[in-house]
This record gives structure tokens, C-alpha cells and sequence, in this order.
């Protein structure tokens, strides 16, 4: 799973997020560090209110949350979700040692990112691209 800061990475460099169902957040408040959600048709739902939107969290107790702007949450893309983001720029995934590398092409050139977590190494990927 993508660290809080490779998420608050892909955010701030303008990856956009459009909740769904199945996927995951985390809040950005000191008291929920550590905690990770995911939207659920059950659970917690995607409510679009004029310009704003809001997860609210149905029929729980946990934390006492009704909901919270989209704001506050930190997307964390799953693998596939990051592959899809990088389209065909995509060349490969494959074993490198205790991690995983990612291929991708960027113009004419190739570029291949390392890390010891797949998600994070789609994710270095995408943030290459991005800067681009």
C-alpha cells in the first residue's frame, strides 16, 4: 500500500481523484493517523453537494463520523488504479531483487522506477510523468 506521503505526493502534484466504491483514504487529522478507510456502498458513501463532496460514513460508530469533505482525504490508489492513471506509457512491471521495478516510456526515452512496494513504484512512475 502507498505511503501517506508518495498519496499527499500524487495529490499535490494534481492527480485528480474521483471516489468510487472500493476505494481506499485516509483523513488528514493527527487522530486518525494511522487509519485507513474505503468507500462501500454500505459503509461510507459519495455524496456530491453543489460544488462540494463529501464521504459520509452510514450507520457507523467508529470515530463518530458523519462525514468529512474531500479535502481532508488522502487518496491511496490501488495498483491497478495507478496503472490505468500511467495508460500506455506503460512498458512493464517485473522483480527486481526485494522490490519491484516499473518500465515506463516518456517521449522516445525509457524510464524504470524501483521500490520495494509495487503500488509505490507505479506511483514514482506516475509522479515522473506528471512532472513532464
Amino acid at each position: 500500500m502507498l505511503t501517506l506521503e508518495t498519496a499527499g505526493a500524487l495529490a499535490a502534484a494534481g492527480i485528480l481523484w474521483e471516489p468510487a466504491a472500493g476505494d481506499r483514504f485516509a483523513i488528514a487529522q493527527d487522530e486518525l493517523a494511522g487509519e485507513v478507510f474505503w468507500i462501500s456502498d454500505l459503509t461510507i458513501e459519495v455524496h456530491h453537494y453543489e460544488d462540494q463532496t463529501i464521504l459520509g460514513f452510514n450507520g457507523t460508530t467508529e470515530w463518530a463520523l458523519d462525514s468529512v469533505p474531500l479535502e481532508v482525504a488522502i487518496w491511496l490508489p490501488r495498483e491497478e488504479q495507478l496503472r490505468e492513471l500511467i495508460g500506455d506509457r506503460l512498458l512493464g512491471l517485473r522483480r527486481a531483487g526485494d522490490g519491484w521495478e516499473v518500465t515506463i516510456r516518456s517521449g522516445e526515452q525509457e524510464a524504470s522506477f524501483v521500490a520495494s512496494d509495487a503500488e509505490e513504484a507505479y506511483a514514482a512512475a506516475l509522479l515522473a510523468i506528471s512532472a513532464t
